[in-house]
């Protein structure tokens, strides 16, 4: 993939899924080599957040990362829009524990970074490399990384929802766009555990114009913008995870019914296998 860089600063407000909370972001451009990377500026000393693997803390329905007391969750989407650019130093700055949900998607993100837009620098090769394949499984949920000529992401999932059922989608970075193919697709959720996942402290800021809602009689809040858009998010959340890792080695990444914890397993196991 190739190696971006902003030009210019870009700025955005919204509410987080989780904690209901309005949070600004300005993400300004790094110099070449610094990663990306939080900075908590509503705290003491505006602590630094890597985004890395090493600073993973929590994986509940979102990726959270940490630095000392400083945290920050749900930069999944982000990061995803990010790294699927090409931008891999960028200095986020955020005012608050959460990054905003905005419409669901990647695609409000995606929109900012070209609007800001972007410098192409040379290729950017990954520096982790993978010579036989790994697969995280837990009972039927798996997430694989296999060697391939090619980087590529393909994502299953399967729910007891005639609206969702079982669907697949595969993104192949150098000849399909991220922007149109994967950003737009937006998180989603069930009728069913709204309520129980409100009294566990969760999704205070989860709404019809943020989130996919789905019963067993249907979409609540239709149309959806593809005909397999659940699969194409979890896609999103993959690419958004796996940009821990701070570029993609080259391989097929398989996922099937999987999640934030098995994507960040994958993720370790990765670096392990390098160090």
């Amino acid at each position: 993939m190739m190696n971006t860089i902003l030009k210019q600063a870009f700025e955005l407000s919204g509410v987080g899924l989780h904690s209901g909370i309005t949070t600004t972001v300005k993400v300004t451009p790094a110099s070449l080599g610094k990663g990306r990377y939080f900075i908590r500026i509503d705290l003491p000393d505006k602590p630094k957040i890597p985004a890395t693997v090493n600073a993973v803390s929590q994986t509940t329905l979102s990726t959270e990362l940490a630095a000392g007391e400083a945290k920050v969750r749900t930069v999944e989407h982000l990061l995803a829009a990010l790294s699927a650019s090409g931008i891999n130093d960028a200095c986020i700055e955020i005012d608050g524990a959460e990054v905003p949900l905005l419409d669901g998607s990647a695609k409000v993100w995606v929109e900012a970074i070209k609007k800001a837009g972007m410098v192409v620098n040379e290729p950017q090769l990954s520096d982790l490399q993978l010579l036989s394949p790994i697969v995280i499984q837990e009972q039927d949920s798996f997430v694989a990384a296999i060697p391939a000529a090619e980087t590529r992401f393909t994502y299953g999932i399967d729910f007891p929802y005639k609206a969702i059922a079982n669907q697949w989608h595969s993104w192949h970075p150098t000849t399909e766009d991220f922007a149109t193919e994967i950003a737009p697709a937006r998180t989603f959720g069930f009728a069913e555990q709204i309520e129980q996942l409100k009294q566990a402290g969760l999704i205070k800021g989860g709404n019809l114009d943020n989130a996919l809602v789905c019963s067993h009689e249907g979409w609540l809040n239709p149309p959806l913008r593809f005909t397999n858009e659940p699969a194409r998010h979890k896609l999103l959340d993959l690419v958004g995870d796996l940009s821990l890792l701070g570029s993609f080695p080259q391989a097929h990444f398989i996922a099937y019914k999987a999640s934030h914890k098995l994507h960040i397993e994958l993720a370790k196991k990765l670096l392990m296998v390098n160090s």
